[in-house]
């Protein structure tokens, strides 16, 4: 079991996030990230023994990549390729590999749903990242499916700080208690995700007022697991 963090997605991002993470996914310019950002990302991955991946989304900076788009599949696939080819190029610069991609945000749950969007994605993680990389999704669906039938590991994911509705979904951003506002019932809900035994890895969203707070407290109890 292990904690990521979506990362670079803030100006003002703590480096603390680095600090008690074990893998940072970083927005590489769909919904947030430049050059700049993802840099500094990597290098602050690399100072404190991060591993790194891609954090694509759809190009929709405006809405911070939340809402589906109805792209044709050319050009989503145009534009994740650029995402994720331009962190890569960036990670070899600073001597690291990027070895998993966790679609961000609408991205993520369309294509968990839908078989042609999770072979896109699948797609792109295979042939833009190294030969052992994994793809991180929902523990159940079209991602875990494509990335099977592409030869990619797979990483179930459970979300330590969202709210979860009563079959298994993310609660809607829109709703004003989407987030977990106390790091008590963050590892409350960590504990039960991992006792499932379908999540294997931990997700806490780097934008979130908290985040800092609840990794230390996840990696804590991680750290004291045999």
């Amino acid at each position: 079991m292990f904690l990521n963090v979506d990362a670079g997605e803030l100006q003002d991002e703590s480096e603390e996030l680095a600090a008690a993470a074990h893998v940072l996914h970083i927005a590489c310019g769909g919904h947030a990230g430049d050059e700049g950002s993802m840099r500094l990302t990597l290098q602050r991955a690399r100072a404190h023994g991060c591993r790194v991946g891609a954090h694509p989304s759809y190009p929709d900076r405006g809405r911070f990549g939340r809402h589906r788009m109805d792209l044709p599949y050319d050009a989503l696939e145009a534009s994740l390729r650029e995402q994720v080819t331009a962190l890569v190029a960036i990670a070899r610069d600073e001597r690291l590999l990027v070895t998993s991609l966790k679609p961000h945000g609408a991205l993520y749950h369309a294509a968990n749903e839908d078989p042609g969007l999770a072979a896109l994605v699948a797609t792109v993680a295979r042939d833009a990242l190294a030969t052992d990389a994994a793809l991180v999704g929902p523990p159940r669906g079209e991602l875990a499916r494509a990335a099977e039938q592409r030869g990619l590991a797979f990483l179930g994911e459970g979300f330590a700080d969202r709210r979860y509705e009563a079959d298994g979904r993310l609660r809607d951003r829109r709703h004003a208690d989407a987030l977990l506002t106390s790091v008590e019932e963050a590892v409350a809900q960590a504990r039960t995700l991992m006792a499932g035994g379908e999540v294997r890895t931990l997700c806490v969203h780097g934008d979130s007022p908290l985040a800092v707070p609840i990794l230390r407290a996840l990696r804590a109890c991680l750290d004291e697991r045999p």
